[in-house]
């Protein structure tokens, strides 16, 4: 029965190999941005999020300030501020080494005669090592710090998928849900969708409890 236990526990957990990176396009590739977008879906990524930005000088020095006092921290910040650049938040299985891989490696002049089929190579300038046309994240902790830089409103939770999203949904969701249907169908209101937006908002099982902590506050 202990081994059905942990079983059970394990089907629950999120599926961490599904990952979130952060791509940037640079300047220099933004030519380039639809051939490059189209890659990106053909090797299954998702793209959650994405928005063309424009840095100043001080904002590309603090993306880049790990690299600070590095003899490639100028270059980089030059490259990356000299004009338009996409920014996507993708995500799949192993995102992060994987885009990394179709990346590889930032020296362009190294890329294009040992690895042509890369990324770099295909859109970096060719007599520039920084001017290397895009950016992935080098790990997790560096790909959440740098989705925040860009889209500082996304949550940042495990991706569920699988046994665990089916799981999730039957546990979380559906009950609350199934609830809240019957009791539309009992009330028959004027606007649907409205009242069972409300309703859900109300009886939420996992809604913050500020309201009710706040209120048995003495005053």
């Amino acid at each position: 029965m202990e081994a059905d236990g942990i079983d059970a526990e394990i089907t629950t957990k999120p599926d961490k190999s599904v990952q979130r990176t952060l791509a940037i396009i640079k300047p220099e590739a933004l030519p380039y941005a639809d051939e490059i977008e189209e890659k990106i879906k053909e090797e299954d990524y998702k793209i959650i999020q994405k928005r063309t930005a424009t840095l100043t000088r001080g904002q590309a020095a603090e993306f880049y300030s790990k690299q600070y006092g590095s003899p490639e921290f100028p270059g980089l910040v030059a490259d990356i501020s000299s004009g338009p650049i996409i920014v996507m938040c993708l995500s799949k299985k192993n995102a992060i080494e994987d885009w990394i891989n179709l990346i590889c490696p930032p020296n362009v002049p190294e890329a294009r005669p040992l690895f042509p089929a890369s990324l770099e190579a295909k859109y970096g300038e060719p007599k520039e090592d920084t001017f290397n046309g895009l950016h992935g994240s080098k790990d997790e902790e560096i790909a959440e710090k740098e989705i925040r830089f860009f889209f500082p409103e996304m949550i940042m939770e495990p991706l569920l998928t699988g046994e665990s999203l089916t799981d999730y949904l039957a546990e979380s969701v559906n009950p609350t849900l199934l609830e809240g249907l019957v009791q539309l169908c009992k009330v028959k209101p004027v606007d649907p969708v409205v009242w069972l937006a409300d309703w859900l908002l109300i009886n939420n099982p996992n809604k913050p409890q500020a309201d009710e902590i706040t209120a048995t506050t003495p005053t």
